[in-house]
């Protein structure tokens, strides 16, 4: 999760009220909500992120001074974390947000020192991702088979998926005006509202003709948001949830891990250009990182590619 400039609020500093009904903890949390809603231009699916992670630290702060905490007592609360058996993303946002939380409450001056960023970097709980090899993408690309239900569409998704990095939220809300078969390319909006330009191959654009020229043509009448350029047989849109189920039916035909979700596609698109040589630059550019640091972690997936290196410049290798 990308952690937000904050810059200073444009309203009256936030002074908790004496007579207050709310206790003051609760007051800081609601207008940190408000803030990062109205001045930090995130996405929906980011917001809720922050609220749900906040509103979990508060569960363990019972009664607890906000302002009275210290990096010990934060890295007790990461330890909590630990004990709920969260993954290593989950727990990892959970330190960003309460960091970008800690920088709030600085910037009104309710703490003077922010102990919370001295919390451990990700890297504590970084696992390397998961991705699926070229052969395997291969298989489940073409698993769909014609005479199945949406399989065009299923297939057209898939294909849109390794073709772009696109996360899950992306595929969703990607809209027809975006999509450019002539000229090959389709432009994905990302966390903030930030949109980038990402090329389509010969076969995504094939997959995704034959979609918009058959199954989504027939489902147009009826649709809930004609703009948008998949939605369901019934022609409502599709669901983030839903596009979990149908990557795990294809990779469990294909005989790949029960692990696999819509981000294993992304990570084997950034995997598997980085193998064919790509620049990190350029790959980071495809995913809308924002860090460079956060693609870097695609340099360690690759065995192969780790192994030429090392017999390259090795003295024993």
């Amino acid at each position: 999760m990308e952690e937000p400039i904050l810059q200073n609020p444009r309203r009256r500093k936030l002074v908790p009220h004496r007579i207050a009904v709310k206790p003051a903890e609760e007051i800081w949390l609601d207008s940190f909500l408000n803030y990062i809603r109205g001045e930090c231009q995130l996405s929906v699916n980011t917001l809720a992120a922050y609220e749900r992670d906040m509103k979990r630290f508060f569960v363990w702060l019972r009664g607890r001074s906000v302002a009275d905490l210290t990096i010990r007592e934060l890295a007790d609360y990461v330890d909590w974390l630990h004990a709920q058996r969260f993954a290593p993303a989950t727990l990892v946002r959970h330190v960003v947000s309460l960091r970008v939380f800690f920088r709030y409450l600085q910037l009104e001056t309710v703490i003077k020192t922010n102990p919370a960023e001295l919390l451990g970097s990700q890297k504590l709980w970084e696992r390397i991702p998961h991705v699926l090899s070229p052969g395997q993408v291969d298989r489940m690309l073409e698993s769909p088979q014609e005479g199945e239900l949406s399989w065009r569409r299923d297939r057209a998704i898939l294909e849109m998926f390794y073709a772009t990095g696109c996360r899950a939220s992306e595929i969703v809300n990607l809209k027809m005006q975006d999509v450019h078969l002539e000229e090959g390319y389709c432009i994905c909006t990302g966390k903030g509202n930030k949109q980038r330009i990402v090329p389509l191959g010969r076969k995504a654009i094939e997959a995704f003709r034959l979609w918009c020229m058959t199954e989504r043509l027939e489902t147009l009448s009826y649709a809930q948001d004609p703009a948008l350029a998949f939605f369901s047989r019934r022609g409502n849109p599709i669901r983030r949830e839903r596009l979990w189920e149908l990557i795990k039916k294809y990779a469990l035909r294909v005989g790949a891990s029960t692990d696999v979700s819509p981000h294993t596609m992304r990570h084997s698109f950034a995997t598997h250009m980085l193998s064919a040589g790509a620049d990190l630059r350029h790959v980071q550019e495809l995913l809308g990182h924002a860090s460079i640091v956060t693609t870097q972690i695609y340099t360690h997936v690759d065995p192969s590619r780790l192994k030429a290196v090392h017999a390259k410049y090795h003295p024993r290798g």
